[in-house]
Parts: C-alpha cells; sequence; structure tokens
C-alpha cells in the first residue's frame, strides 16, 4: 500500500440572496451567499473531496448525501472533522493541502490568513500546511459573471 497519495477535489456552488457567505470555516460579510444543502462552503467541500479521493474513501456526496436531512444547513467545518476522522480511521494524516478558489468577488485575500487558521484549527495541523490563493476566471463563464464560485483543492496524505 503506497505510503504517500494525492488528491484532488473541486466543488462549485451558486450565489443567492438570503444565505450568509461561508468560505474556508469563516463568515465573510457579503450581500449574497453560495447556495447548497450545507452552508455550501465551496472551498471545504473541495478540500473534503480531495482528502476522501487522496485516500480510496469515494467522495463528499457518498459520505454526506444532500438529500440527507442530517447535513442539511450543516457548518462544513463538521464534514471537515468528520472527513479527517474516516481518513485517520484508514491509517492516514493530513500532509498539505494547496487550495484554489475561483471568485469575481468578494475580493478573498485579506481573509485568506482566517481560513488558514480556521481549516489548520479544525484539521488539527499547523497553518503552514495549507495553503489558499484567490483568483478570478477574467470574466469568463460563470464565474465571471458572479453566477457563482468554484474551489479546488490538492491534497498529499501519508500512511502514518
Amino acid at each position: 500500500m503506497n505510503s504517500i497519495r494525492v488528491g484532488f477535489g473541486y466543488d462549485v456552488h451558486a450565489f443567492v440572496s438570503g444565505r450568509e457567505l461561508w468560505l474556508g470555516g469563516i463568515k465573510i460579510d457579503y450581500k449574497v451567499g453560495l447556495l447548497g444543502h450545507s452552508d455550501a462552503d465551496v472551498l471545504i467541500h473541495a478540500l473534503c473531496d480531495a482528502l476522501l479521493g487522496a485516500a480510496n474513501l469515494r467522495d463528499i456526496g457518498f459520505h454526506f448525501p444532500d438529500t440527507s436531512r442530517e447535513f442539511e444547513n450543516i457548518d462544513s467545518k463538521i464534514l471537515l472533522t468528520k472527513t479527517m476522522s474516516l481518513l485517520r480511521s484508514k491509517g492516514y494524516e493530513f500532509g498539505n493541502a494547496d487550495c484554489t478558489v475561483c471568485a469575481e468577488q468578494p475580493k478573498l485575500n485579506q481573509h485568506i490568513p482566517a481560513m488558514q487558521n480556521c481549516l489548520a484549527q479544525v484539521i488539527g495541523v499547523d497553518k503552514d500546511s495549507i495553503s489558499i490563493k484567490a483568483t478570478t476566471n477574467e470574466k469568463l463563464g460563470f464565474v465571471g459573471r458572479q453566477e457563482g464560485m468554484a474551489a479546488y483543492a490538492t491534497v498529499l496524505i501519508y500512511r502514518v
């Protein structure tokens, strides 16, 4: 069995009025939020998918289906905690993550340190293990038209 593994995750959610914007486990003051069964934290969802994929544990929808009332409006930090429990129960530990959030608005650079701190605390690692970058889509596609937000995550895990 491999002692070092890599995983990749992707998630997307549409903007919608009347919801809070949660990203990287923190609330960001913005005029709209993201539509989803949970709190729709697109960054945490991409990170969970990357971690699950790296450990060959399927995907976030398999473990936390959007048809389950248990996960309705759930804080995605809880999903990340459960994901880390699944990962650790299979004998793996978190190495590092490299994440990218794609959004025209809001501007995210000022929020990155708080997101890093939050995710590091939930996972139980040093914040230096979590890279978060923000970019735009140069006004192209649904992100460029400000219809929603996307996130990508790549992770490294290792066998304990």
